[in-house]
């Protein structure tokens, strides 16, 4: 029986070292061998090849469960390695990891805050952001003004932002007073600056922004502002499920008593709890 075949974007990105999306430009860039040659984008592989990253042999990874962490970012934080300014990263908040690394699933700009997921598993990461998924984004967002019936309508139908229709599949109004109106709205990639975008085609501005759900992840009301928090393993292996992953049963990470009574999930389609 032939050996199976694997994708090697996607062996490198189950091994930690990046998302799908960053192990393809490694591959593209040559920095990746596999039995001496510069790997070509599409490859495929299996444990008996020889493989080497930026110069390095490379190991195939023991399939352990994923891990998911989520944190409620404070605006200011920035979801990058290496911020672009001096703001702090969020990295720095999250725990060390022995193999691998944390791969944060989406993004979050620096003025945003709330929910926001990461994960030790490249496949994972790719799955849960990839659009063919279909997992929408809930925000509860803050505006100066209440808008009328027409606007939600709009919003909800879409507008036209630099040459592309944009909407909301969902918008409800939440809660306000004087200058002050809260509304929750969904999104189904949430692209840059997509919300605020879109209230600002209605001449409303967002003054304060938050991811309140990720698909069926919900930010938790105990979860304090900057602090992080580890999913249960019934939760983990709910979302590998809905998203296509084998979840490896027999090498389930030890997790704390308080994190497996705490689940953050709610119904959703295709996703079953435990």
């Amino acid at each position: 029986m032939d050996p199976e075949t694997v994708k090697l974007q996607k062996v490198l990105a189950a091994s930690g070292l990046g998302s799908r999306r960053v192990m393809e430009s490694w591959i593209e860039e040559g920095r990746v061998t596999v039995n001496g040659d510069t790997a070509k984008l599409g490859i495929r592989v299996t444990q008996e090849d020889r493989i080497s990253v930026l110069g390095k042999p490379f190991s195939w990874p023991t399939k352990n469960a994923p891990r998911i962490y989520l944190m409620n970012k404070l605006s200011g934080w920035e979801v990058s390695q290496k911020p672009s300014t001096n703001a702090p990263s969020v990295f720095n908040f999250l725990p060390p990891i022995a193999v691998g690394r944390w791969l944060n699933v989406g993004r979050l700009d620096i003025n945003t805050s709330g929910l926001i997921l990461f994960t030790n598993d490249g496949d994972l990461a790719n799955r849960l952001m990839h659009p063919s998924t279909g997992l929408d984004r809930e925000y509860a967002v803050r505006v100066k003004a209440e808008l009328n019936d027409e606007a939600v309508e709009r919003l909800r139908q879409g507008v036209m932002i630099e040459g592309k229709r944009q909407s909301f599949s969902d918008i409800r109004y939440y809660d306000g007073r004087a200058a002050n109106h809260w509304y929750h709205v969904v999104l189904m990639e949430g692209r840059n600056r997509e919300v605020k975008r879109l209230f600002e085609s209605q001449g409303v501005l967002v003054s304060r922004l938050k991811r309140v759900r990720y698909g069926p992840v919900i930010l938790p009301s105990w979860l304090k502002r900057g602090k992080s928090f580890e999913l249960s393993s019934s939760d983990v292996r709910a979302l590998c499920g809905l998203v296509g992953i084998d979840y490896p049963e027999s090498k389930t990470p030890p997790v704390r008593k308080q994190d497996s009574e705490r689940s953050v999930l709610i119904p959703y389609p295709d996703l079953e709890l435990r």
